[in-house]
Formats: C-alpha cells, structure tokens, sequence
C-alpha cells in the first residue's frame, strides 16, 4: 500500500489557537488523520512550530505550515509504502535540513508522520498502540512486552498553566498500585473530585487551569502537596503504594541570572538551593516523578540533581 494523497486544514486546539489536521490517504482507501498539539511553556532547543506571524490569531495562524504540507512534503511523499514509516520520515527531516524544523515546522512533519502512522495502522485493522508495538519490533534487538503505560493526571495547575501564586507548573498523581488501566482513572477522578471538594470546603475557588487542573491561590506549593495528598486518603488509597505524585516544575519560567524564583514563598535559591528544596520534597513525599525542576541551560545543576535524585 502507498500513498495517494495527503491533505491539511487549520483547526483550533483545546486552547483556541490554531492547529493543523492532517489526513493521509493510501490507494487501497484506508486513512488515517492526526492533529499536533501545543505546549504553554517551550523550551528554546523544542522543534519549532511555524507560524504564520500577520495580523491574524495573533500571528499564531498555521496557514505557512499547511502550505508547507500540500506543495513541499505531499510530493515528496506521494507513492511511497505507508509502511516504512521511518524512510517516510526521513524523507521529511531531510527535507526540512535543519535541527530544529524552521523550515518546514515541526508542526508539519509531525502531522504528516502521526496521519501516516494511523493510516497504516487503520489499513492493517489494528490499534495505534499495536501497530507502533511492531514498528518498534522491528528495528529492535529484542521483542518488547505490551502493556498500557501508568497514567500521569494533572490535578492541579500553577506557573504557566494558572493565574494563581503557585509556582510548579503541574502537581500529578500516578496511581500505580491500580490492578489495570480501568482502575488507574478511576482511581485518578475519584481524587480528582475529591480535591475539589476539599478546596471549595477551604473557601478556594475550584475553577481549573490551563490543562484541567484546579487552579487556587493557595499560600505555598507545599500546601499543593498536602491537599493532594489528603484528598488521595480520604478517597481511602494510600499515598506512595496506591498512588504516587509527579511533578512538571517548568523551572525555566520563574529562573532568571542563575536564580530560582519561588514567588508564592518569596524564595530566591541558587541552583544547590533549588536541588535540595526538591531532595527534601523527596525525602518527604512519595514522589515518584519531576520534570524540568531546573533551567534548560543550568547543565551543573543537571548533573548535580542527577545524582541526588536520579535512583529515587
């Protein structure tokens, strides 16, 4: 099976700002369409969105992307075997020739490569996580064992993703004690509602941010932590066997000239400061996961929290 055609129209994400939707048809008539999100906060070496800059969505408009996909990708992908799904993506990194896709956007290669991927897989009458399994087989050593991934759930929004004080920018739960994956997001809604009830009990506001967390001003992130943990509890799990806390700290917003600001506790750390700031979050709570908890550029204090924290 080849490719036939391949199409692309601007569409608005759950943020409202543009996208792209992307539809790949084989000439057997299977297809397969994707569309490509978004981060709040990016770091500067992500691959690159391109965007349209004029007068329209704030400049944020995606119409160069699509253009990009129907005159530059589509051609150079047109007849080629859905199912080499690695060449199909080389032809477009080798088209595009730069590091970070700001030629053609990642925005359009990462369409046109994910639509690929579903289409193939739709032409094969398997899931998308079945057929990538074989894809991944295929160019490994040894055979891989499937399984669903643990479910990380956001329920709790700060820094980039609020307008509160809160600096973290995501306080998650992973229920990884849930017998399948059924149980895991039963297990994360419960907790979900009933930190909204303990909030709105508290007097704060259960509005939810940027990425469906709730979103209060509470007095610290360390007041963040304790009500997650109490609404895990009182749901009758057990914090650090039922379900373990992930963070994404996102720490490159709030760190300018080698200091970590923490403004909701008017704190400013160095980058050793900041490492045991989060060493003691560790010893403390049953932490299981962080993201980002320091500047993309702050490469010593990368090493450094490595090994502080990187076996727990």
């Amino acid at each position: 099976m080849h490719i036939k055609s391949i199409d692309a129209i601007e569409i608005l994400d759950s943020r409202g700002v543009p996208s792209i939707h992307t539809s790949v048809v084989l000439n057997s008539g299977h297809k397969g369409e994707a569309m490509v999100p978004s981060g709040a906060s990016t770091g500067k070496k992500e691959a690159f969105e391109l965007r349209d800059n004029d007068e329209r969505f704030d400049g944020k408009g995606t119409k160069k992307a699509i253009e990009n996909i129907k005159s530059l990708i589509q051609p150079a992908l047109l007849g080629k075997p859905i199912e080499e799904q690695k060449e199909l993506d080389q032809i477009m990194i080798n088209l595009d020739g730069t590091r970070q896709k700001k030629k053609i956007g990642a925005n359009s290669i990462l369409s046109v490569s994910l639509a690929c991927t579903r289409a193939a897989a739709n032409a094969m009458n398997l899931p998308l996580y079945d057929y990538i399994r074989i894809l991944f087989n295929s160019k490994s050593d040894k055979g891989s064992t499937l399984s669903m991934p643990k479910p990380m759930l956001n329920i709790f929004n700060g820094g980039a993703h609020s307008n509160n004080r809160i600096d973290i920018q995501e306080f998650m739960i992973m229920p990884v004690g849930a017998a399948n994956f059924f149980d895991a997001i039963r297990y994360g809604v419960e907790v979900f509602h009933k930190l909204g009830k303990i909030l709105n009990d508290k007097g704060y506001e259960t509005t939810v941010g940027d990425e469906g967390g709730f979103a209060p001003n509470l007095s610290s992130n360390n007041e963040a932590i304790e009500i997650i943990l109490s609404a895990i509890e009182q749901c009758g799990y057990i914090p650090g066997q039922d379900i373990y806390l992930a963070l994404d700290v996102a720490s490159s917003e709030f760190y300018s000239d080698g200091i970590y600001l923490l403004q909701s506790e008017n704190k400013k750390f160095n980058n050793d400061e900041m490492i045991n700031y989060f060493s003691d979050w560790v010893s403390k709570y049953p932490i299981i996961s962080i993201e980002d908890p320091l500047d993309e550029n702050d490469w010593d204090g990368w090493k450094k929290i490595t090994s502080e924290l990187g076996k727990k």
